[in-house]
Order: C-alpha cells, then structure tokens, then sequence
C-alpha cells in the first residue's frame, strides 16, 4: 500500500490504496481486507456531536423491502425517512455525477453546474462540498472521507476539505471489492480513534445494478452486503469508550435510481429514485416525511454540528426533521388516485382539486371537458404530476417540496375539451393595516407559450384585482420575491394567481409566503 501525505504544515492527510492492493482485498474476506490496510491517522476529534454519512450509489429505496437489510430497516424505524425523485435532463442526468455533487454540495444541478459525469461546468468554488464547507467554517473538526469512484475525489466533489481521505486507485468498476476495504478501514477509524465527521462511499449497489438490474437477485444481496457494512460501523461507533457522552449522527443517502433492467441516466422514474434516511439527535422516530430533497444532506449535517448556514452560502436545502409549513402541505389527507391519466400507477395518491383553508380556486372562465386531474388550478405530489408526462421539463420542479399547486393546460387538453383553460388560484386576506410594504414570497416553475399568460394580480380590500406581475419567459424552479408598497387605507390585501392557456405549457407555485411590515 503506498501513502500521498499533505504538507507536515498542513492538517489535511491524504491515503491512496494502490490498485494492486484493492485487488487482493477483493478476492478475500472482510478480516483479508483489515489486515492489508492500515487506517489513516486523523486529527484528534473536538466536538461531542458527530456525523456519519454513508453514501450507497445507485441504490433503489423501493428494492430495500424485499432485501433483508436489518441495519437499514432498523434506521427507518427510529430515524427519519424521506424518499424524493430526482431532476432530469436538461438540468442533469440521472448520474453519479450530479448526484454526488447535489448530496455534498447542498445545492441543485443549476447551481453547482454539474450535469453529467465528465463535470464540465462543475462551480465547487461557489459551492464547496460540506467537507470543504467545514474545513472553513469548523477546520478545528477532525473530518474523513472514503471513495473509490475516482471523480468524488479528482474532481473535488467530497474529499477536498477532509483531514484524512482513502482514495482506491483504478476505475471503481474494475475492482469490485473496495466496499469490504472502505468497511474495514472506516470501522478501524471509528473504534481506535476520534472523527468528527465522517463520509464513506459504497459502490456495490451500482455495479450489480449495471450488470444485473435492479429487479435481479443479485442486486437485493449487493443491499444486504452493504446493510452489513453500515451495521460494523453502526456497531463500532457504539462500542466507542466515549460513545455515552457523544451525540452521533447517521445519515444514508444514494445519488440515483436504476432501472429494472439495469442502468441509469435517463428520466425513468426508477432512475429519478432517491432517499435520505438519518437518525441521530432532534431527528424524529419513524418519521416518513414527503418534503425531503437530495440538498437536504448537507444541511442536515450543518445543523446536527450546531451550524447555521450563512445565507451567502445559497444553500437548497434544510435539515431532514424541518418541515415544509406552506398551506398546500394541509391537503395530503385530500390527495385521490388517477381519473383520466393512463400513465400513473393506480396506487399512486397524489391529486386533488380541494384549495386549502381560506384559499379558493376560480373557474367560472374555465373551457369544459379536457383531463379531469388538470381542470384548472390542481394540487399535486411530483410523483404524480412528473408521471403524467416524461420528458416536457417537469422533472426539473426540483424546488417545489411535498404537495405544490399546478396549473396544466398542456395535459387538460389530452383529452377532448371545449373553450379556453382560464383558472385563477386566489389566496386568504392577509392583514397589512399599517405596513408600510407587504412580500409575496414563492417558489415559481413556469414554461412559457404562444399566447399563455401567467399573472399574479393583488386584491386590496377585497377591491378589483390589480397585475402585479406577468411572466413572459420560462422560469425553472426558482425562488421569486415581490415586494408591494402598502397603498393608504388598506387594511388587507388578497393574491391571485391568474392562468390562461390553449393547450400550452404549465405554472407550478409553492412555498407561498405573505408577510408585512
């Protein structure tokens, strides 16, 4: 085994496996592999609260039911479990790539510029890894990481900012046995000495998944293999001496799906298939939250360490036990199966045409006929409005969390229809009497066509609803703030959001937030 170490000035380490070497780890057992490696030396650790993230690449959180996987499932049963699907091409492919750069970096593909797996455009100056974030913001952590896909570490999309990293050479589909290596080496880590934070990567999952699918057999084992791994370090983590005065967390996670045939990259939902599975401190029991994102990796590593994220960070996402508070989240015991679509598995609850408390929905312009699911303003799950039509940029609603409101005149016309699609999405009275300004904060996904308008109108008073606003040009995914001077003698002021269209494109709004001052 030959070792790179950093500068003796310097606090960060680096150890490489040859390939030989990993390749006679591969052929032996786990003990084989603990005794051809010695672990590197970190650091001593400063902090009580700790970090474990396990990364399982390509692995398809609907196939873990069927495997054993006893560490996993006991996870969920006392952490926090939120499955999620992915963006899609143009944003990114369903690859390693952009996956591994949205779980390190805390932001989407749009952001972090990482597309597919040559990194071309990747921005980690901008959007340092979590690692790296740390080194800058905490550099007194003592912090690993372990890889053998190459690119988590040439590219600089994980390692950069640990202390010690284990980095396998060779092409990580050439040497199949790195996982038992990385297991070994990391649980060595855990017993004799004192991380901090900590980030391991399992390959396995994918390789079978390539070779064999995920249907297959073979893949389910490569789960359990895996469950095996994450249960020694579990195990030693536990076994630690100073284990009863510390405060661990553990977070599992994966960068894409697979199909059932085998592969990836594409906008199947089984490739779209993500998870984040964490237990540790403030994280609840149990919990099967519909609001988590892949971003939401990092944030939750920055709040389990007692960080609060600087704004300028521009992080996407949010700590796994924080919940979406938008009305829409209201309207989950309201969500119904399919009507007309033929596309959505029958099972799959995700629709309703019922407006949460206070809201209404406006329809008295409203065409007749056309897809029962989109007649005017709906509310939605990504699960069900990306399955009614792959391919048209609604995989890359990425922004919108748990249950959003859609306007979709491209899918209502599918289905024979009569007149124009005209709906109007109107919110409650919020109070404004003496404000000075009132905020309409919101996140918008909008493509724009022909003669489709799209137009947030204000209502002061309960008076003749007034534009405040009109998009004209595609807006994927973003934030959108609107800030109104608060006219003399209004005492409250009601948003609409005002939809017209011909068999064109579509509006999606959520996290809509009203706030004056």
């Amino acid at each position: 085994m030959s070792r790179s170490l950093s500068s003796p000035l310097s606090r960060r380490s680096v150890l490489a496996t040859t390939a030989a070497a990993a390749t006679a780890a591969a052929v032996g057992p786990l003990a084989t592999a603990t005794a051809a490696h010695a672990a590197p030396t970190l650091p001593d650790g400063t902090s009580k609260d700790k970090v474990l993230v396990v990364g399982m690449d390509g692995l398809r959180h609907d196939v873990i039911a069927a495997a054993n996987a006893p560490h996993l499932k006991s996870m969920m049963a006392s952490g926090t479990y939120g499955t999620s699907l992915l963006y899609a091409n143009p944003m990114a492919a369903t690859s390693s790539g952009p996956g591994w750069s949205t779980i390190s970096t805390g932001v989407w593909p749009d952001k972090h510029g990482v597309k597919e797996n040559s990194f071309a455009d990747k921005d980690y100056a901008k959007y340092p890894g979590f690692l790296a974030r740390l080194a800058q913001v905490r550099p007194q952590l003592s912090t690993y990481a372990a890889v053998d896909w190459k690119p988590l570490d040439a590219q600089g999309t994980v390692t950069p900012g640990a202390d010690a990293k284990l980095v396998l050479d060779g092409d990580r589909d050439g040497y199949t046995g790195h996982d038992a290596t990385i297991a070994a080496e990391t649980e060595s880590v855990l017993r004799n000495q004192n991380p901090d934070v900590l980030f391991v990567y399992f390959g396995q999952t994918d390789i079978v998944g390539h070779n064999s699918g995920a249907a297959s057999t073979a893949y389910r084992k490569a789960i359990d293999v895996q469950d095996g791994y994450l249960g020694r370090l579990l195990t030693a983590i536990r076994a630690r001496p100073s284990y009863a005065t510390e405060r661990w967390t553990v977070i599992v996670t994966t960068d894409h799906g697979h199909t059932d045939s085998g592969g990836h990259g594409g906008s199947a939902i089984e490739e779209r298939r993500t998870f984040v599975l964490a237990q540790g401190p403030g994280i609840a029991a149990g919990a099967r939250p519909s609001d988590t994102r892949l971003v939401d990796v990092a944030a939750t590593v920055f709040q389990q360490l007692g960080i609060v994220p600087d704004p300028a960070w521009g992080l996407d996402g949010k700590p796994v036990q924080e919940r979406s508070t938008d009305p829409f989240e209201a309207l989950y015991p309201q969500l119904k199966a399919r009507v007309d679509e033929t596309g959505i598995p029958a099972g799959v609850l995700g629709w309703t045409h019922t407006a949460p408390s206070g809201w209404s929905v406006v329809n008295s312009a409203m065409g007749t006929g056309g897809v029962t699911e989109w007649r005017g303003w709906s509310f939605a799950t990504d699960e069900f409005w990306s399955r009614s039509q792959r391919d048209q940029s609604r995989e890359l609603n990425v922004r919108s969390r748990g249950i959003f409101a859609v306007a979709d005149s491209d899918e209502w016309d599918d289905k024979a229809s009569s007149g124009p699609y005209d709906s109007a999405l109107v919110t409650p009275a919020y109070a404004v009497g003496g404000k000075r300004t009132v905020t309409l904060d919101l996140t918008t996904h909008y493509r724009q066509e022909g003669g489709q308008s799209a137009r947030i109108l204000a209502s002061w008073n309960g008076g003749t609803p007034v534009e405040v606003k009109r998009y004209t040009a595609d807006v994927i995914s973003q934030p959108q703030t609107l800030t109104l001077d608060v006219p003399s003698g209004a005492a409250n002021v009601s948003f609409r959001f005002h939809y017209t269209g011909s068999n064109n494109w579509y509006w999606v709004i959520d996290a809509v937030k009203v706030t004056a001052s």
